[in-house]
């Protein structure tokens, strides 16, 4: 199948074994700190003729987080951060989707995370679909976007005698769905 039409519109579902949410923070404002969240759900409609989505909705398993440092991700799901207890997924739902070219879109929608809900932006792009081993669908997506923890009341921080703080505010996040039909 071309990687930038479908032949029927189609509704799919991620398969969280080939999808993820990876973040960045800044650390000590030096350094960039990386993890991962388990996207739990995820459901893409998208229209004939193109891969791009009319619609996306999601799911991801907070309580997930790894930087591959333990301390680091009980500390992350402790209630400082994500208080998975209180809080264990963070949802998307998008309003609106536009086409920028070709291949590239812009979602726009309500992220839910740490109980507050704020719209987001993210770019994303259609990268491509086709047929696995085994005769089923798939379809392949990628997107970005830049956060402002503080904007969702995830404030914890700790001064640096040498100025700054330990935590960024910022968090870049780059998204990887393969969905099956």
């Amino acid at each position: 199948m071309h990687p930038q039409t479908l032949e029927a519109a189609a509704i799919w579902q991620a398969d969280p074994s080939h999808s993820s949410a990876d973040f960045s923070v800044r650390h000590m404002m030096i350094a960039k700190v990386r993890g991962t969240l388990r996207v739990s759900a995820a459901t893409i409609e998208t229209k004939a003729g193109s891969g791009i989505p009319s619609s996306v909705q999601a799911t991801i398993d907070a309580a997930s987080i790894s930087t591959r440092e333990p301390d680091r991700d009980t500390h992350l799901r402790s209630a400082d951060f994500l208080d998975v207890e209180r809080y264990p997924t963070i949802a998307f739902r998008s309003t609106r989707v536009s086409a920028k070219n070709g291949t590239e879109f812009t979602v726009i929608g309500d992220l839910t995370l740490h109980g507050v809900t704020r719209e987001v932006e993210l770019d994303a792009e259609f990268e491509g679909s086709g047929k696995d081993p085994w005769g089923k669908e798939r379809i392949a997506y990628g997107a970005t976007a830049k956060l402002n923890r503080k904007d969702f009341g995830l404030a914890w921080n700790q001064a640096l005698e040498t100025g700054g703080v330990l935590v960024g505010d910022q968090i870049h996040i780059t998204l990887t769905i393969e969905a099956v039909k």
